[in-house]
């Protein structure tokens, strides 16, 4: 049973970083596209970064660019997504997901962890 379980999330000044984790069990990660997504209230989920499976380049949703890194350690298998220069509108439950190879399809998905950044 494939398993994502998000942490780090928690409560932030405007200004600063946190860094969230999403431990995986149960598939091959190493075979597995990693992604950030997020879903603030009233919103759709949206994507925010990705680390690919085979050469871990990665993508970021322009929003996040310069501010948030998305890495993965293949040994723990865990992603990482590290938050810098928080904003207001940062403000979401983030959401790992895995996609196999290179179907492009985020099959498996965490329970989310809540970011709230403050003024």
């Amino acid at each position: 049973q494939v398993q994502l379980v998000e942490s780090g999330g928690g409560l932030v000044q405007a200004g600063g970083s946190l860094r969230l984790s999403c431990a995986a069990s149960g598939l091959t990660f190493s075979r597995y596209t990693m992604g950030w997504f997020r879903q603030a209230p009233g919103k759709e989920r949206e994507f925010v970064a990705a680390i690919n499976w085979r050469d871990s380049s990665t993508s970021q949703a322009d929003s996040v660019k310069g501010r948030f890194t998305i890495s993965r350690d293949n040994t723990k298998n865990t992603v990482y997504l590290q938050m810098n220069s928080l904003k207001l509108e940062d403000t979401a439950v983030y959401y790992c997901a895995a996609a196999y190879m290179t179907t492009g399809t985020y099959n498996y998905w965490g329970q989310g962890t809540q970011v709230t950044v403050s003024s």
